[in-house]
């Protein structure tokens, strides 16, 4: 009895040495930029330096007449992304007066470095920071939207760089929660992404959306976050790579919050 408890016990440490270091592999996948679509003519490259790497970003602008510096939509992607999958879906709020700044992620598409949590902090600190030098943008109004991985990465603003509102799409609650799904403890998980304290933390609009068959990130999740920020969830009819865009709701959320007029 002894020697099989040894040997079950070793097998499961071995188990989770492999996923401790295999779990950014599996995290992060990286697509290939060849199945890539063009970049927009009207999109600028943006280089943001800081200690994790050289990342890029891409700025959309504001598309008609604004009068003075334009909101900022900064959007995250999610985990098995690029910044060239997102361009042609802000064409709608960018002819509603914004600007849309796509931030990829350290050691995604043509960025340097290598992803964690700490290095995708970084990068979006990074992104945050640049609007403010940029006289045609207006931080104060900086909108920080996050879908999937993207929520993770756009709640990392708070409290150092709290944005003036948040958006977050088919988002969950940490991802240690991930972890015991696959039978590994908790204190395993090297980038927990906690997005419950995060959201704790934060006293800003926020607007939560999720598919209601959302298989990736099942819909209980959002309905944690919404518990924590003591707002409503907004259900959306689909899955998780299935989603179109509510920009209905999206506009609405931020005229009440006098971010567009």
């Amino acid at each position: 009895m002894l020697r099989l408890l040894t040997l079950a016990l070793a097998i499961l440490l071995a188990y989770w040495t492999l996923l401790f270091f295999a779990q950014r592999s599996l995290a992060f996948p990286r697509p290939d930029l060849s199945s890539a679509p063009p970049r927009p003519a009207d999109a600028e490259v943006v280089w943001l330096d800081h200690p994790a790497g050289r990342t890029e970003a891409w700025l959309l602008p504001a598309r008609g007449n604004v009068p003075g510096p334009a909101p900022v939509l900064l959007f995250a992607h999610g985990n098995a992304e690029l910044i060239d999958h997102w361009a042609t879906e802000f064409d709608e709020p960018r002819s509603w007066g914004l600007a849309v700044l796509l931030v990829e992620y350290p050691g995604y598409g043509r960025s340097a470095g290598h992803p964690s949590q700490s290095a995708i902090a970084a990068t979006i600190a990074a992104a945050h920071d640049w609007i403010a030098t940029r006289p045609s943008l207006d931080a104060r109004r900086i909108i920080a939207y996050g879908r999937s991985l993207g929520g993770g990465a756009v709640t990392t603003l708070v409290p150092d760089h709290s944005p003036a509102a948040l958006i977050l799409e088919s988002t969950f609650t940490d991802t240690r929660r991930f972890a015991r799904n696959v039978g590994a403890p908790g204190f395993l998980v090297r980038d927990p992404f906690d997005n419950r304290a995060a959201l704790r933390a934060y006293e800003g609009p926020l607007l939560l959306l999720h598919g209601e068959h959302d298989e990736v990130v099942p819909i209980e999740h959002g309905e944690a976050l919404a518990a924590v920020a003591g707002v409503e969830l907004h259900r959306m009819p689909c899955g998780h790579n299935d989603c179109e865009r509510v920009w209905g709701e999206v506009l609405g959320f931020l005229r009440e919050h006098g971010l567009l007029p």
